[in-house]
């Protein structure tokens, strides 16, 4: 349990980083990145913590009601569209900004960005809606319907047949194939433009020149085939059980957990699960600012709790030469945080009133009022 709300904040630290926009990355590539990060989180709260875990820790909870249980699984492959999908629209944009210079100013812009993610969520909703009514509860106690298990209509009526030959073409049939040609092309292009550049710049013999526009082009290289290339290996065994399923008399999510298909059913589960998670890592891993705005992220709590633990012990100073100075580029979070904590602070005396009940220094009420200051300016920023 702890260790999925672990990998639920790490998507949730992602989105905030990102969001902030200090990773010198452009905004069109920064909005899929977050758009990528936010569905990622959304497949692990509807697939994790409100499919998964309900029956080891919530056995008999509203959850389980078929309604309920149905509604949740219609959200969780409207994420798991959004994720795979957004996934492809970021490889092809890549492949854009690489590879067609012509195309590149109209379509490589952040007003673009956020009309291709909305396009894709709205589809992706409208194809998930009929998935609410391929459930029926698994079992009827005392008139009351619980859980869900697939229609036995589901692998016979050819509406049925044809929607779950759709699914598989759709995710993750096509997107396989696409991300894998827009990774081809974009790959030969690099390195087709990589030895021009070369011979233009007389590196024939070996010279080492440090070309920024080549370092810029193997930076995006390595983060796009890192993105496409999990994808890919985490989805590989998902895709081989859902033709499996198309070819085959088997069929989904059995209880039988000695059949070798349902152990790779569920294998491909944990791993396309286990997708979702991965990208956090690798923004840690090849992206330089990433890492420095993920450590700012953890030391500014601990600067800003060792200030206010020295703002308690100098409490006999006027603002204009108190010793400790206030961190500066607090964001709007971080001073309603530090006016609570000096606010505690200051009530945690032997009179044990609230601070904002007496009457205090007049030092303290200047800090505070300076505080309060600021903070009205960063509001009204």
């Amino acid at each position: 349990m702890d260790t999925r709300l672990e990998v639920v904040s790490a998507n949730l630290v992602t989105i905030v980083i990102l969001s902030r926009g200090c990773c010198v990355l452009s905004k069109f590539i920064t909005r899929y990145l977050v758009a990528m990060a936010a569905a990622d989180l959304s497949v692990l709260i509807f697939d994790v913590l409100l499919y998964e875990i309900k029956d080891a820790y919530f056995p008999y909870s509203f959850l389980n009601y078929t309604p309920i249980c149905c509604f949740n699984l219609s959200l969780l492959f409207i994420s798991i569209d959004c994720s795979v999908w957004v996934t492809v629209a970021f490889t092809f944009d890549r492949f854009v900004a690489i590879s067609c210079q012509k195309l590149r100013a109209n379509y490589c812009t952040a007003k673009t960005a956020a009309v291709v993610i909305a396009v894709i969520c709205s589809l992706s909703v409208l194809e998930s809606v009929p998935i609410y009514f391929v459930y029926e509860p698994r079992e009827i106690i005392d008139a009351v319907p619980w859980s869900c298990s697939i229609t036995s209509s589901f692998y016979t009526l050819p509406i049925w047949v044809a929607f779950l030959w759709l699914e598989t073409i759709l995710t993750p049939f096509l997107p396989f194939l696409l991300i894998l040609l827009f990774n081809l092309l974009t790959f030969r292009h690099i390195v087709q433009a990589n030895r021009v550049r070369r011979g233009l710049r007389g590196n024939r013999n070996g010279e080492n020149y440090n070309d920024p526009e080549m370092v810029n082009r193997r930076k995006s290289m390595i983060l796009l085939l890192a993105i496409s290339g999990s994808f890919i290996l985490s989805w590989m065994v998902t895709f081989v059980s859902y033709i499996s399923v198309q070819f085959t008399d088997t069929q989904f999510y059995k209880e039988n957990y000695n059949d070798l298909f349902t152990i790779v059913e569920q294998s491909g589960y944990i791993l396309r699960t286990l997708s979702c998670c991965t990208n956090t890592f690798i923004y840690a891993v090849t992206q330089n600012k990433f890492r420095a705005e993920l450590k700012n992220m953890i030391k500014r709590p601990l600067a800003l709790t060792t200030y206010l633990f020295k703002c308690s012990h100098e409490r006999n100073y006027p603002l204009s030469i108190y010793p400790v100075k206030p961190p500066q580029n607090l964001t709007l979070l971080e001073i309603l945080i530090m006016i609570a904590g000096m606010i505690s602070l200051s009530s945690s005396g032997n009179e044990g009133k609230m601070f904002l009940a007496r009457r205090r220094r007049v030092q303290d009420k200047q800090y505070i009022e300076a505080v309060m200051h600021k903070l009205l300016y960063k509001v009204l920023e």
